[in-house]
This record gives C-alpha cells, sequence and structure tokens, in this order.
C-alpha cells in the first residue's frame, strides 16, 4: 500500500544509486561516497553494536542493503564476502552456513555482557532508522534476543500449534532473518553444532520452542513488528507514505501503529520489498544525494564493447525509422556488434537493406530471417549467445516497435552501472509503456501506486521494477542468467522471471524523454504502403515521416509565405516519403478514371472538367486526408487568407492526377468549385517528367518549376481560373483537393 502526500509543484529529479565496484569487505560508516549522514544521539550506545550479515555476492540486493546502512551510519560486517556459499539451495531447505559463520565471528564478543549482536540478512532487507533508534526499541521489548516474526510457520508447519498465542493480526512465528541481542546469550544461542546445509529458521525455532531454553536466553519475537517487519503475507498490514515536500519514505505498520526499522522481504515478498524500497533510507531525495553515487564515468578510449540486438517480432509501422535511428546513435560502431532478428515476411526487405548498408562499419553482423525459422525465444537467446561469444560488455536490446528519440540513450545507461537498466517509453498519449510497477499473485500485470505519476513525470528518477520490455541494457554478468524460454510465460515474461530469481534488479529511468513506443495494432500490411495509412494511430510518427521538417518554421510570424502569383502560395508540406508513398498507393491501386464527363464516383455521375484521378475514398484514404487538411493544411491556409476560418475544413473532392502526353497531358481552363485548392506536387520536374504546370489566366502567370512536396494554395471561385499546362514527357502526379466547397 503506497500513499503520497503533498505533492510538490516541482519535479523532483532522481537517478538512483550505482554502486558495482565497492572493493572492500568492511563498510564503514566513514565511507565518502554517503554524502549525508543521519546524526546518531548516543555513539557510545553505537560502538557497543556489532551488525553482521551473510552475503557471498555482491548481488544488487547486497548493494542496496549496504547502501541503506551507510546512510543511517551504521557499519555492517559481511561475512562470506566472495567465499563459495555452502549453505544448500535458500529456495528450500538450508543456511546453516550462516550460522556457522556468525558464531566464528561473534566469539570474541562471547563474554561482553554490554555488547548487542544484531544480525540480518542481505539480499533482500533494507534499513530505515539510525541504530541507537534500533536499539532503543529492542530495549522497549524487554528482551535478551529479539527475533524478526512472520506470518508463516516455515520449515515445518507442524510446529504452529506449539507457539506462543499472539495478539489477533499480530505475526507469531519467528522468522531467522533478522535478529538482536546481548552477545553472551547470542552465543549461547549458537553453540548447538549445525550443519551448513542444515535449516538456519528451523535451528532457531526448535530453541525457542523450548521453554526452558526460551525463559533462559531471554528471546523474544517481535509479533508487532515494532523494529522488524518481515512482508511476506503481510502486504495488507503495511503502508508507504512519500512526502513529496520532503521526498521521504516511510513504511508503517498499520496493525500497530508501528514504524519498523528493518524491512524484510522475505520468501516471494521481494517484489514488494524492491517497491517499498525505492523511497525508503534516502532513495527518493530532493537532493538527490544518490544520483552521482559509484556512476561510471566512460573513457572514450576503453568504451564497453556493445552488442546492438534489432528485435522484430511482428510487422509494425515506421520500421525504416527505427533502423535508421539505431543507426544515430551516438556510440562508435566499431565498439558494437549488430544482431538483427526479422521474424515475418514483411520486416526481412528492409532489414537485408539496412545490414548491407551498415554491416561493414560494426565489429561484426549477424542477420536472423523469417526464413530461417527462429521463433523469438530461440533468436533472443541467440542475441545473448553472440554477445558471450564476442566477449560483449553489454548487450543492448531494442524492439522493432521502440524507437529513440535520445540519441544519447545508450550512453546513459552505461554510465548508470547497473547489470541492468532501461529508459521508461510509452505510446503517445497512452499509459502504455515499456515497465510494470508491480505484478499479481498469478505474475502478470498489477498497476503499481506510483506508475502512472511515473509515466506522466510527475516524478523523475529511477526505479527497481519487477518487469521490463522493449528497450533494456544488460551487463555481461548477467548474461549468465537470462533465460527467454519458460513453459507458461512470453519470452518477455520469461526473461524477466529469470532475473527476478537471480537476485538482479531492474531498474528503469525516466529524468528525460527517450524515446517511444509506436501502435502496432490493427497494423494492415495488406495494403501498399501502410505506414501512410496510420495517422490516427501514430501521429508523432507519421508527422516525423511525411511531414517536410520545415513546415513549422512557415507558421513563424516572421516568415513570409512564398508568392509565385497572385494570392497563390507555395508552401514546404510534404517529404518524399509523403509524394512516394501517394503514389505508390495510387499506382498500386490502378484503376484510374477514363477522363471522360461521366463520373459514377460523384453525386451527379457527371465531371465538368474531368481528370485521370483515383480518389483518396477509392483507397481508404479519405478520413486520413480530412485529418491531413485539419491539421497540417488549415494552419497555413489561416496564416495567408486572413479573416477565413473554418475548422475543420470540408472537402470532397480529394484525388491525385495523372498527366501523361499519351494519355491527358493538360487540362483545359477552369474554376474549381472550392473556396479554396490545394494542389501538392508529388514528383520532380525536369527528372520524372517534362512540361506540367499551373498557368492563371487572370493574372497571366504560370507556376511551372513545382517542387516535389511543395503545396500550392489559391483561392477556388471566380479570381483564379486556371489550367493544367501540358506534359510532353513522362508522368506528372499531382494531389488536389477543393476545400469549403
Amino acid at each position: 500500500m503506497f500513499k503520497f502526500n503533498k505533492l510538490s509543484s516541482c519535479k523532483v529529479l532522481l537517478l538512483l544509486w550505482g554502486f558495482y565496484y565497492c572493493q572492500t569487505v568492511a563498510y564503514s560508516k566513514e565511507d565518502p561516497l554517503i554524502t549525508e549522514k543521519v546524526a546518531t544521539t548516543d555513539e557510545t550506545l553505537d560502538a557497543k553494536v556489532k551488525v553482521f550479515t551473510v552475503a557471498t555476492e555482491r548481488t544488487d540486493g547486497f548493494l542496496r542493503y549496504i547502501r541503506s546502512a551507510k546512510v543511517y551510519d551504521i557499519e555492517v560486517t559481511p561475512l562470506g564476502l566472495d567465499q563459495e556459499w555452502k549453505g544448500g539451495d535458500m529456495d528450500g531447505l538450508g543456511g546453516g552456513y550462516k550460522v556457522n559463520l556468525l558464531r566464528e565471528a561473534i566469539k570474541a564478543f562471547k563474554d561482553e555482557k554490554d555488547t548487542l549482536i544484531m544480525f540480518t540478512d542481505s539480499y533482500d532487507v533494507v534499513f530505515t532508522t539510525r541504530m541507537s533508534e534500533i536499539v532503543r526499541k529492542f530495549k522497549e521489548s524487554g528482551a535478551k534476543v529479539l527475533f524478526s516474526a512472520e506470518k508463516f510457520c516455515w520449515p515445518d508447519t507442524k510446529l504452529a500449534s506449539k507457539y506462543p498465542t499472539v495478539e489477533p493480526k499480530a505475526s507469531p512465528y519467528l522468522n531467522s532473518g533478522a535478529f538482536i541481542g546481548y552477545a553472551p546469550q547470542v552465543w549461547s544461542l549458537l553453540e548447538k553444532p549445525l550443519g551448513d546445509l542444515e535449516d538456519d529458521q528451523l535451528y532457531y525455532t526448535k530453541t525457542f520452542l523450548d521453554e526452558t531454553l526460551r525463559e533462559k536466553l531471554g528471546i523474544k519475537l517481535d509479533t508487532e513488528s515494532k523494529l522488524f517487519q518481515n512482508l511476506n503475507g503481510a502486504k495488507d498490514d503495511v503502508k508507504l507514505d512519500v512526502d513529496l515536500e520532503t521526498n521521504k519514505g516511510t513504511l508503517k505498520n498499520i496493525n500497530f501503529l508501528s514504524t519498523p526499522s528493518v524491512i524484510h522481504g522475505n520468501g516471494p515478498s521481494k517484489v514488494e520489498l524492491n517497491a517499498f524500497a525505492n523511497y525508503l533510507a534516502n532513495t527518493f531525495n530532493r537532493k538527490c544525494l544518490i544520483c552521482q553515487e559509484y556512476r561510471l564515468e566512460l573513457q572514450e578510449k576503453n568504451l564497453p564493447v556493445v552488442s546492438l540486438a534489432l528485435i522484430g517480432i511482428q510487422p509494425v509501422p515506421f520500421f525504416d525509422m527505427f533502423l535508421n535511428q539505431t543507426v544515430n546513435l551516438n556510440y562508435p560502431k566499431n565498439k558494437m556488434h549488430l544482431f538483427i532478428y526479422s521474424g515475418v515476411e514483411y520486416l526481412d526487405a528492409m532489414a537485408k537493406s539496412h545490414l548491407k548498408k551498415y554491416e561493414n562499419e560494426y565489429l561484426s553482423a549477424k542477420i536472423v530471417l523469417s526464413t530461417d525459422q527462429f521463433d523469438e525465444r530461440r533468436a533472443r537467446q541467440l542475441a545473448v549467445q553472440q554477445a558471450k561469444q564476442k566477449q560483449s560488455d553489454y548487450i543492448f536490446f531494442l524492439d522493432a516497435d521502440t524507437h529513440i528519440d535520445d540519441v544519447e540513450v545508450l550512453r546513459e545507461l552505461l554510465t548508470l552501472n547497473k547489470q541492468f537498466a532501461a529508459p521508461v517509453v510509452t505510446k503517445y498519449n497512452e499509459l502504455w509503456s515499456n515497465f510494470w510497477g508491480a505484478l499479481s499473485e498469478g505474475g502478470y500485470y498489477a498497476r503499481s501506486p506510483d506508475y502512472v505519476d511515473i509515466i506522466k513525470g510527475d516524478i523523475t528518477g529511477m526505479w527497481n521494477v519487477p518487469y521490463v520490455s522493449s528497450i533494456y541494457l544488460i551487463k555481461n554478468s548477467a548474461f549468465k542468467y537470462l533465460n527467454y524460454d519458460h513453459q507458461y510465460y512470453d519470452p518477455d515474461m520469461a526473461m524477466c522471471d529469470s532475473l527476478r530469481n537471480a537476485g538482479i534488479h531492474m531498474f528503469i529511468i525516466n529524468d528525460r524523454f527517450y524515446g517511444h513506443i509506436v501502435n502496432a495494432e490493427n497494423f494492415d500490411i495488406t495494403v501498399a504502403r501502410p505506414d501512410f495509412y496510420t495517422l490516427f494511430t501514430n501521429k508523432f510518427d507519421w508527422v516525423k515521416k511525411y511531414i517536410h521538417p520545415n513546415y513549422k518554421d512557415q507558421l513563424e510570424s516572421n516568415h513570409t509565405a512564398l508568392q509565385p502569383c497572385t494570392d497563390v502560395f507555395w508552401f514546404q508540406v510534404g517529404t518524399d516519403a509523403f509524394c512516394d508513398d501517394m503514389v505508390a498507393i495510387m499506382e498500386n491501386f490502378g484503376k484510374w478514371s477514363d477522363g471522360s464527363n461521366k463520373d459514377e464516383r460523384l453525386e451527379g455521375g457527371y465531371e465538368a472538367v474531368p481528370t485521370r484521378d483515383i480518389h483518396m475514398k477509392q483507397v481508404g484514404l479519405d478520413a486520413l486526408w480530412l485529418q491531413f487538411l485539419n491539421l497540417i493544411v488549415r494552419p497555413l491556409q489561416e496564416k495567408v487568407f486572413l479573416g477565413y476560418f473554418h475548422n475543420p475544413p470540408r472537402s470532397l473532392m480529394n484525388f491525385v492526377v495523372r498527366y501523361r502526353p499519351d494519355e491527358q497531358p493538360f487540362l483545359r481552363p477552369h474554376h474549381d468549385s472550392s473556396t479554396y485548392t490545394i494542389n501538392i506536387a508529388l514528383n520532380t520536374a525536369g527528372v520524372d517528367y517534362e512540361g506540367g504546370g499551373c498557368h492563371f489566366l487572370r493574372y497571366n502567370c504560370s507556376v511551372t518549376a513545382t517542387k516535389k512536396g511543395w503545396m500550392l494554395m489559391h483561392p477556388g471561385r471566380l479570381t483564379h481560373y486556371h489550367e493544367g499546362l501540358r506534359v510532353t514527357n513522362g508522368t506528372r502526379y499531382i494531389m488536389i483537393s477543393f476545400i469549403d466547397p
């Protein structure tokens, strides 16, 4: 349960910590990387507390644990660090190795009656208060040894009936993940021999359930979670308050109005711990103290080698743009291996063309096409295998529906120095993104309380989340854990499941706009040039591909529109792709009118001034074209024809005309049935055809050197009587709309 309080009007710039290159075994409170300390109130008391943990690997969870200890000035001694784990499989029985390491470590303190020994797990534990607060809570308990408590009796459920009765909603059962006690009592607790592969929790449980030993050693359980909070089974017991004025997160037990000092994501509750920990221990902080901790500074002469894996699973719009954007990444290609997977025939030709053009610029290049009959799972696993073989430092996965808008994205992810990092990308104007903030009980999507705030950028920074897809960077230390094959999960979910199980945190950042996801729903590849049909579903990319880059400049107040003739205005509107795709769509349809006055497409069945043409309705583009007129044409019209507003514009006649010397080479003088007309040149004069143009008789003014993608706009009725000039060679294509007839 989350609660966000007092939303600040200012966005908070956050980046989560990075600290993968810790070099010391003992982590002291003098570490200079912790730039803000929470002062203790009793330094003498601190000196009498010895805190131990067992961690053989420097996992993401361990690094988070150590950071939280440093924030609260808690000195921790890790046991077994960088050594072989001998405690068995912790998914089942095991962990006796932890007991044996701890016993040896505290031997020197066994007779010190004033010394407190504190033990916690580390991979799934976070501190939230200073040591003086922990000691105060311990002393208030009246125990000599205080264990954390949980909701489930494990590993032997038959022992549940032997536990003392507790208050309703309390946690009745011992958990071995955290305890604190006086050194002599803790030493006595550990005296009994235990095999490395035996279970540590069962070991402590049997001692606790022995009433004589329990009384002798003064063992109690923190059943009301005043000091320790175990999260498994306690989802409804806790609430996270995040005060956005102070940027402080506090986890509370709402049953007993307590604020636990040690949070333990025991069992399957690690996903919940990860979510809470995003806001605990000064992680979510206005000063963003964690932003630069252990951040990697890239050395241009020694950049990491990255495998770039481009994955096309299904037909997606704007695949050509996707490929070109990867070329523009600000990262030297001689430090990259290229892997392309095209899982469908529609993408094959573009993928092959891209590879042919750029393969020699990369360290190596490999392509897998749909004809190779690799499914997505095998393709992704093959990409990882190639990265291993090439000894890449990282692999950067990028799915074909995800477009890069910030060429620095790869460098930014590398500097975060994480095993897994990804930018937040979304579909435009939607809440659909490349990450999940939470998981349901079945392991599928669940919306976290902070999800919408992250998507909208109301809070900015970095978060550890349970699921990421589409675009992500993985360090080679995690390669061995990657698994895209699962009996029930799709490849993305299988990958995330494998990383979660390995204790690898998946971090997302949203500190700026890195890219976006295109909408591939209802993408119809049965039509010619299907990208052109997606204005309504992918406006951003449609405009980027088809509208001239100078278009917006023409709307500026200081811009003067070109006037080749009186009240005839000339604008840069369409790109080459706009023109080429429109011509291809029409020629693919192929049903050009015969140029006679009889035209059954019109309401009256008669055309006074006929042309050889195809109407936009015939190719399913009439609604799209009306949107084009409203979005693109109307702003230009309102600028040059002052005082005329019609929102949206109406047009019943939208068509492409084809002129050929042997077909229809010209058009006789006429008035258009419009308030104003637009005429867009779709190919190039002097290259694709000779002759042609438009002559305005009243002004004796001709526009002959029409430019591909440029639009003529002129009044229709009465004033601009005009004719289409003769095409003498080749084929001329123009797009015509009679607007507001």
